[in-house]
């Protein structure tokens, strides 16, 4: 009986964060803050499909709030959304921690599509150690099993490559990335960067009619895509030019300028971390970037939970 109740008591702590997030949408907000009605909420979420227009900017045409409540909304619901994230990360680790890892059942895709080969690939010792992202500390955790978006992109892009239809797709991403071969791995992380900033930002919504989709290489090579599908193409590139894992990281972050999350790659060189931005054109050493918060990172084998260190220091110097 301790035993059902556990496991009951974990499936709700998970529903509710998902319930939690569901409700910080903001048009919900508005209604649940009385600054709305139901009926202009479904007015302007219709004229939004319609227009394509962001419904923040409907509620403003109609006068149905001031920007000052946009503003202050808008706030809210990313702190919401940030705060929730971190909430989910931290239950990840104490109730799958424990648990014997499940990061073989992540097949290591962009390895099948390699152009890499003994003599091509970087010659790259293991890290010693890692860096510090942004200036936190991390921990670490072998259980993917919470980040669905992450392993089920894997099993899509194992059936895109697979598929007849793909082979044109191959060839070419295979052609496009055999003249980085033979590259230091800062050089080739750039050229890699410089590659995949070049296709075309696309939000989740236009793209899949999604709020939000893990787009996979393949897809985004045809569609472009937003933050993460960046990272994430970058992050299957370097692997099919022979970059280890544990040289590779797609990080969840909070933007401390424009106050939204965001996902870029990290890649440990032997010169340090560097940042590989699609919202920025030149890739930057991570010591060198400050209006980034780490939330976690994460690969195929593994996930880290960042937070900042508690010491004076940090404390002091704190947004």
């Amino acid at each position: 009986m301790d035993r059902d109740y556990t496991e009951t008591s974990r499936k709700g702590i998970f529903t509710q964060l998902k319930s939690y997030l569901d409700r910080s949408r903001l048009g919900e907000l508005l209604v649940i803050r009385g600054l709305i009605t139901p009926a202009q909420l479904r007015s302007a979420l219709t004229e939004q499909k319609e227009t394509e227009t962001p419904l923040g900017q409907v509620f403003l045409k109609h006068a149905m709030i001031t920007r000052r409540q946009l503003i202050l909304m808008l706030t809210r619901q990313i702190t919401v959304r940030v705060t929730a994230t971190i909430m989910f990360c931290t239950l990840s680790l104490m109730n799958f921690g424990s648990k014997k890892a499940r990061a073989d059942v992540v097949r290591d895709i962009p390895s099948i599509i390699t152009i890499a080969t003994p003599e091509t690939g970087p010659n790259l010792a293991r890290v010693a150690s890692y860096p510090a992202l942004f200036g936190s500390t991390e921990k670490r955790s072998h259980n993917l099993k919470a980040f669905t978006k992450w392993t089920t992109m894997f099993s899509r892009f194992e059936r895109s490559i697979n598929s007849p239809t793909s082979d044109k797709l191959m060839r070419e991403w295979k052609q496009n990335l055999s003249g980085f071969q033979n590259l230091s791995l800062r050089d080739m992380a750039d050229e890699v960067n410089d590659l995949m900033n070049s296709k075309k930002y696309r939000s989740d919504s236009k793209n899949y009619g999604k709020s939000d989709y893990w787009a996979t290489p393949a897809e985004f090579y045809n569609r472009g895509g937003d933050c993460e599908d960046y990272a994430i193409a970058k992050y299957a590139a370097l692997r099919a030019l022979g970059v280890p894992d544990e040289r590779l990281r797609v990080a969840i972050i909070h933007d401390k300028i424009k106050n939204i999350p965001h996902a870029v790659l990290i890649v440990y060189t032997d010169q340090g971390a560097y940042i590989l931005d699609n919202q920025v054109k030149e890739m930057r050493n991570v010591r060198n970037v400050s209006r980034y918060r780490p939330i976690f990172s994460i690969n195929r084998t593994a996930w880290w939970l960042h937070t900042a260190p508690k010491t004076t220091t940090i404390l002091a110097s704190a947004d």
